[in-house]
């Protein structure tokens, strides 16, 4: 199994991107999904997650503007980033549990140009 991002660009300051994360294989489930970004030089870190019951939890300097989502199945995450700022400018990694098992997805880049 492997996780496939897309939707990555650029958007000027106050705009907005969808990031999308799918499973290869059709029919695959997570019990945790998330996404992580990172920036040159600094470690990867957490953005946002869905648990297996739907709650979701959002790192401080995002919450308000971004939301996470999944689809019914389990096998694909959303990023909804609203109102983005130039300290989102990173490259976004979607992530997956399932069991014992975390699979990443590959990098998507997104640039916030003030």
């Amino acid at each position: 199994v492997q996780l496939q991002a897309s939707g990555g660009g650029e958007v000027q300051a106050g705009g907005s991107l969808r990031l999308s994360c799918a499973a290869s294989v059709r029919g695959a489930s997570f019990n945790v999904l998330a996404w992580y970004r990172q920036t040159p030089g600094n470690e990867r870190e957490f953005v946002a997650s869905i648990l297996g019951g739907g709650i979701t939890n959002y790192a401080v300097p995002v919450k308000g503007r971004f939301a996470i989502s999944r689809d019914k199945s389990r096998s694909a995450v959303y990023l909804q980033m609203n109102d983005m700022k130039p300290e989102d400018t990173a490259t976004y990694y979607c992530h997956g549990t399932r069991g014992t098992a975390k699979y990443w997805g590959q990098g998507t880049r997104v640039t916030v140009s003030s």
